[in-house]
């Protein structure tokens, strides 16, 4: 992976008032075309050899933030629960390869 690869897509929020208050809404808009890479890489994930580092999901800050604030330390779980929480999810969409980890 090189820096030409990597792209950063950045959350924002509103913030409204309701009859509770106000209510901050976050929110990250992810393309279609972000989904569609990261599909395709996961579908040729099994015909590629791994080297010294393995690609293994694109997760969106959104989505970091969101488990952090419900107590998932992200920085410290092994891979394997990240994946397995990302399937729990339904965000498998985010995952990069169809290889065991």
């Amino acid at each position: 992976m090189n820096n030409q690869d990597i792209k950063y897509y950045d959350s924002d929020y509103t913030i409204n008032e309701n009859t509770d208050g106000l209510v901050i809404q976050r929110y990250q808009e992810i393309p279609q075309s972000f989904l569609d890479n990261l599909k395709h890489k996961r579908e040729e994930s099994t015909s590629v050899r791994e080297q010294n580092y393995m690609h293994v999901a694109s997760i969106p800050v959104e989505i970091v933030e969101k488990w952090q604030r419900e107590g998932f330390d992200f920085q410290n779980e092994s891979v394997r629960k990240i994946v397995a929480k990302l399937k729990h999810e339904n965000l498998d969409a985010f995952l990069v390869t169809n290889k065991a980890v």
